[in-house]
């Protein structure tokens, strides 16, 4: 996987979850778009999906200050390298 793969896939799922199209990437999401507490779980759970494995306690902890799409890309490539999921 590239970063390139994430951000589609978080564009992805920003369209079929959130219904939110080809969002800003680094605007506060839950000033711009309502992002919530909810939503958040939700993004976990997808993100959880797109890297096949479940996330850590720690891992989650790591994830509550995200604000921005450019952020939410910069995570999940942090995870995904963890995992050994990057192209090298």
């Amino acid at each position: 996987m590239t970063r390139r793969d994430i951000e589609k896939e978080v564009r992805d799922i920003f369209l079929r979850e959130f219904e939110v199209e080809n969002p800003d990437p680094d605007v506060n999401l839950r000033e711009a778009y309502g992002f919530d507490s909810i939503d958040a779980i939700e993004l976990l759970l997808e993100i959880e999906k797109f890297l096949g494995s479940e996330l850590r306690q720690d891992e989650k902890k790591m994830a509550m200050d995200i604000r921005t799409l450019t952020q939410i890309v910069d995570y999940i490539e942090m995870l995904a390298r963890k995992r050994g999921l990057m192209a090298v």
